[in-house]
């Protein structure tokens, strides 16, 4: 384990991740949909060659071989394609229609989520720290409704969604880049065909707006696959509480980006209820750490 090689890979994908907003603001002209559709079909086709580029065309194989095997396998993969696919337009539609700070906010409550419905699925248990954790969090959810005056959709969609993608993804348990092509693959259809009927009515972005627009669309791909490989290299090499503070780093750069560069509203009263999502987390990383410490000792004991 090179935790040097994972603890820079971890970072770059994370720091990908939250300057997201200054690329998708690029493209806020574009039809999301249409955004949408040719990222799939971007990430199709770089995911794929990263796999041949990289070799791992033999896991890939066995993988789809695999599948075909076992239709219920197929069927959860599809559902998660369906559902990274809803994270990605509404991440994609949210930042064209200024809503960068629901973004961050989303994917804070995002792992609070997953723990909810680990809970829930697949009965984890939690310890005490991690129960004030989601209490907190649950009145900082609370404060911004109220002070929102309406549910924040955008935020709890985008959580929902990618908790949902991480709970049939567990059950799965494919390579980050595999499973990506393999997703994307399982959309291409949808995608190709709704590009068609835009180009059909004379819609379609991707050959008739711009060549900076065309450059801007395949990128959408690129920008998909490298944080990915990343995250493969971090997860290799680094322990899973490590990824889990890192992770933290994105929301908090997305909602500076919202605040400071794209001059969003956040009154004091967003602060108290980010506050109390940010001690939420605190907790929860803490009580995790600490747990995950002993477990460590414990087995170098035994």
């Amino acid at each position: 384990m090179n935790e040097k090689v994972g603890l820079l890979n971890g970072i770059a994908m994370y720091v990908m991740w939250g300057l997201f907003p200054l690329f998708w603001t690029l493209l806020s002209d574009v039809n999301s949909f249409d955004t949408l559709a040719n990222r799939i079909v971007w990430s199709c086709v770089f995911s794929v060659a990263a796999i041949v580029l990289l070799k791992r065309g033999r896991g890939f194989m066995k993988a789809i071989h695999a599948l075909w095997q076992e239709p219920k396998k197929a069927m959860l993969l599809f559902l998660a394609a369906v559902c990274i696919s809803a994270n990605w337009f509404l991440y994609i539609w949210a930042v064209a229609n200024e809503h960068i700070i629901d973004t961050s906010l989303g994917y804070y409550i995002n792992p609070l989520l997953s723990i909810v419905f680990g809970v829930l699925i697949y009965k984890e248990k939690l310890l005490r720290g991690q129960q004030v954790a989601l209490g907190v969090a649950a009145i900082g959810v609370l404060m911004l409704i109220i002070n929102f005056g309406e549910v924040p959709y955008i935020a709890l969609s985008l959580a929902l969604s990618f908790a949902l993608y991480g709970v049939l993804k567990k059950q799965i348990q494919l390579e980050a880049l595999h499973s990506v092509a393999l997703e994307t693959l399982l959309m291409l259809p949808i995608a190709l065909s709704y590009l068609a009927y835009l180009s059909w009515q004379g819609a379609a972005a991707f050959g008739h707006v711009s060549r900076t627009t065309d450059a801007l669309l395949i990128v959408s791909g690129i920008l998909t696959i490298v944080p990915l490989i990343c995250f493969a290299i971090a997860a290799k090499n680094l322990p899973l509480y490590i990824i889990g503070f890192l992770q933290y780093m994105t929301p908090t750069m997305t909602l500076l980006l919202g605040i400071f560069l794209y001059n969003e509203t956040f009154t004091q009263a967003d602060l108290i209820g980010f506050s109390f999502i940010w001690v939420a987390l605190l907790i929860f990383s803490v009580t995790t750490y600490r747990q995950q410490r002993t477990t460590s000792r414990a087995k170098k004991a035994a």
